[in-house]
């Protein structure tokens, strides 16, 4: 369980679905153009939005980075649409990635926080010589200071030192 999860369930963001972000699924069903995803694990993005900016008409960002602040979006277990808590949900097949074979599902269910540590990164040039404090050792926080000290920069100290990634 994410401590998302349980903010949510106390009201954070007032969603009243159905909590659960973080997954590893198998697909049923498919478009028969990605029938070849039908049995296959999988992890998604949450973001659900349109994915073509140019056709909907409201998203004025437009682009790669569109799908985290599309006005149209729902999020998974978040906002305006059921989480990975219900026993089956639907995904646009666009939001969906296929779990190599070599990859445990234990460790494939990282996958969400892992892109949510690297787009904090994207978000937050950090050079070597900045000085980093990571404040939070759950899940997030380690993941976020693997990915920062992957990057050059000097955790502060106190800050938690994973080893997660060899």
């Amino acid at each position: 369980v994410c401590a998302t999860d349980i903010e949510i369930m106390k009201g954070y963001m007032g969603f009243k679905g159905i909590v659960g972000h973080e997954f590893v699924g198998v697909v049923e069903t498919a478009p028969a153009s990605h029938a070849h995803l039908v049995g296959k694990r999988v992890v998604g993005d949450i973001n659900l939005c349109c994915w073509d900016a140019a056709s909907c008409g409201t998203c004025a960002v437009g682009g790669a980075r569109a799908r985290n602040h599309c006005p149209k979006r729902t999020v998974l277990g978040i906002l305006n649409k059921d989480g990975t808590y219900c026993e089956r949900l639907t995904l646009p097949v666009v939001n969906l990635h296929a779990v190599p074979d070599g990859v445990s599902t234990e460790n494939a269910a990282f996958a969400e926080p892992l892109a949510a540590a690297f787009r904090i990164a994207e978000q937050r040039v950090v050079s070597p010589k900045d000085r980093v404090a990571i404040i939070g050792d759950g899940k997030l926080g380690l993941l976020i200071a693997e990915v920062l000290g992957r990057h050059a920069a000097s955790l502060g100290e106190g800050t938690p030192r994973p080893v997660l990634f060899g």
